[in-house]
């Protein structure tokens, strides 16, 4: 009698989310990806794939400075940017994901709201900046895209410094923690050496 075959099992929100997670941080992938095979051998070379206390934080402003700056196509950016920071390039990869396609409104809100309070605060400034008829001005940024563009732009700055502190300092704190949890081992192992020793000695 035939066994009957099983169906494979349907993929998952949390599956769907790792399999794109993985193209973009996984060596063999992207060393796949047609559109990145010109510059692979840069990005892919192994000193950007390490965690240090140096390319991790770099990873991580790299891909914030990327995920605001361009919201869309923001991981091929962070990728050509990483071999020329030495960032880490699978941080870089996932922190870009912090604009995408489900927070990708909420960011426009805020970057929107941004804009004006900024522009609010500075009329004469913004007035002049409108008053300028060049196409390559930063006004006529604003005009074609309103104050969620200078959000963005101001995202792009501030951010990244933060995130870069941010993972320092956890970076050093996780470093001191497991520094501590080797010297309480190595103490318990030496008490307990002394202890063995000693029942050794009262033992002869």
């Amino acid at each position: 009698m035939d066994q009957p075959t099983q169906s494979p099992p349907k993929p998952t929100a949390r599956s769907a989310a790792w399999a794109y997670l993985r193209q973009y941080t996984d060596r063999e992938s992207l060393a796949r990806n047609r559109f990145l095979k010109p510059i692979a051998h840069r990005f892919l070379s192994p000193e950007l794939w390490r965690f240090t206390r140096r390319n991790v934080p770099r990873g991580v402003a790299l891909g914030l400075f990327a995920g605001f700056v361009i919201p869309f196509g923001q991981i091929f950016l962070a990728l050509v940017l990483a071999f020329t920071v030495r960032a880490n390039v699978p941080i870089a990869s996932v922190v870009t994901l912090i604009t995408n396609p489900l927070t990708f409104p909420f960011w426009i809100w805020i970057a929107n709201r941004v804009g004006h309070k900024v522009l609010t605060i500075a009329p004469e400034s913004s007035a002049a900046m409108l008053q300028n008829d060049s196409v390559l001005s930063i006004s006529g940024l604003f005009e074609a895209a309103g104050a969620t563009v200078l959000g963005f732009m101001i995202f792009a700055v501030v951010f990244p410094p933060i995130g870069y502190f941010l993972s320092k300092w956890m970076w050093r704190l996780a470093m001191g923690r497991r520094r501590k949890k080797r010297l309480s081992r190595g103490n318990l192992a030496r008490q307990q050496a002394l202890a063995d020793l000693a029942g050794r000695d009262g033992a002869s």
